[in-house]
Order: structure tokens, then C-alpha cells, then sequence
């Protein structure tokens, strides 16, 4: 299963109904059932049954909210978003959300407890999954700079080419509008990976090499600049 829903359904387990199923008696008269629901639709009655039902969603939202993975974000300089909020000095960047910085924005999300990424100026970049097996982001657009200090593969990279995964490193990632990729990294190793048709395309590249990627190409040969 998978680790995050196994670790939801275990918080939710204290809440499970444990009694047995109540036993409603049949409602012979069509009047009567008819009744039943009038009196049910009276005013006051309404009224509480419509308190009750909104209280259970309005925690279930709380509770939603307060166990749904989600990293920290610092505002570095301009008004960089999340979704449509803007961020006055810390954020929360929460799964399926996306953070965004226009031309004068620059914003730092914290890898869980293993690493930082640096958001660039013009930048769109989504938070994919937060588990403690896998961090995953996806950079639509602009540049980001990871430092992470974790064991490999733990940390990945979605971008429209390829797929940037982490072998303890430093690096600079960048895409264009058209989806193309370019990889710079300081320290470590990064390997670049991608599906075309049926075969895997992956370069690895080492500390002061760079790699191209490109949609429908995938993963170029690693150079020194």
C-alpha cells in the first residue's frame, strides 16, 4: 500500500464507527414516511442538523489540512504565490500546489528535512509528493538551485524532457518555454533520465558538467563548460 494513505488511514483509525449498524423498522403508510420527513424539515430542527453537518465538514477540511504533506517556503525578495496566495514572509507549499515568482520575485522551499531549493525570478514549480521515501518536485518553467544532502535517489525532478533524479549533489536546473532543459551541476552527481518509446535514455552527470535535455529527445551526452 501506498506509505501515505496506510499513514492516513492509521490517524483516521481512532475515529471508526465500532457499534452495530442500527435497525430501521419499515414504514408501512407512504403518509407516514412523508411525515417523518416534515418533521425532520421543521425550522429549529433544520437548523441543527444543517450546524451538525457543517461542523463535520469544517473539521474534516481542519483535519485534511493539518495532515496533508507540505514543505516550508521562505520569501527571499518580490511577492512570489502559492496557488493565489501571495507571501508576505513564510509559506506552506502543500501537495498538488504550485509556487510561483514573476521577474522580481526569488523564493527558498525546505526539502523536508534534507535539503533547499532555490526558486529563481519566472519560475513555476509544483510540489509532487512529500513521503519520506521519495521528495518530488516539477519545474514547469524557470531555474531553480537544489542543495541536498540525502542518500541518492531520494530527491527527483519532473521537467517536461526528462526526469532529474538525485545522487547526493548541487546543482542548477533550467527550462524554457518550450519545455527544453539544462543542467548544471557543482557537487556530486545528478542522473537525467527519460522514456522514448521503449527504450530509457539516462546520462549521468558529474561535478562541473552540464547536460541538455530536450522534449521527445531526452538526456544529452554530459559536457565540461
Amino acid at each position: 500500500p501506498d506509505p501515505e494513505v496506510e499513514r492516513l488511514e492509521n490517524l483516521l483509525g481512532g475515529f471508526r464507527h465500532n457499534r452495530p449498524a442500527p435497525k430501521f423498522p419499515q414504514i408501512e403508510p407512504q403518509r407516514k414516511r412523508v411525515w417523518s420527513l416534515a418533521w425532520w424539515a421543521s425550522g429549529p430542527r433544520l437548523v441543527a442538523v444543517a450546524a451538525a453537518f457543517a461542523l463535520v465538514v469544517a473539521g474534516s477540511w481542519y483535519t485534511w489540512r493539518l495532515t496533508r504533506p507540505a514543505w516550508d517556503v521562505e520569501r527571499v525578495a518580490g511577492t512570489p504565490k502559492v496557488g493565489t496566495s501571495w507571501i508576505a514572509s513564510t509559506g506552506r507549499l502543500g501537495v498538488g500546489q504550485w509556487l510561483e515568482t514573476d521577474g522580481s520575485s526569488r523564493a527558498k522551499i525546505a526539502v523536508g528535512m534534507i535539503g533547499e531549493v532555490e526558486v529563481e525570478p519566472n519560475t513555476r514549480i509544483g510540489l509532487v509528493r512529500a513521503q519520506a521515501t521519495e521528495h518530488r518536485l516539477s519545474l514547469e518553467r524557470g531555474t531553480m538551485r537544489a542543495t541536498i544532502w540525502a542518500p541518492p535517489r531520494l530527491f527527483v525532478v519532473d521537467i517536461p524532457s526528462a526526469v532529474a533524479v538525485d545522487l547526493g549533489c548541487k546543482y542548477t536546473l533550467q527550462v524554457d518555454l518550450s519545455g527544453a532543459g539544462l543542467l548544471h551541476v557543482t557537487y556530486g552527481w545528478v542522473g537525467v533520465e527519460q522514456r522514448i518509446g521503449n527504450a530509457k535514455v539516462e546520462s549521468f552527470v558529474p561535478a562541473g558538467a552540464m547536460a541538455a535535455t530536450r522534449p521527445g529527445a531526452g538526456p544529452g551526452t554530459p559536457y565540461y563548460e
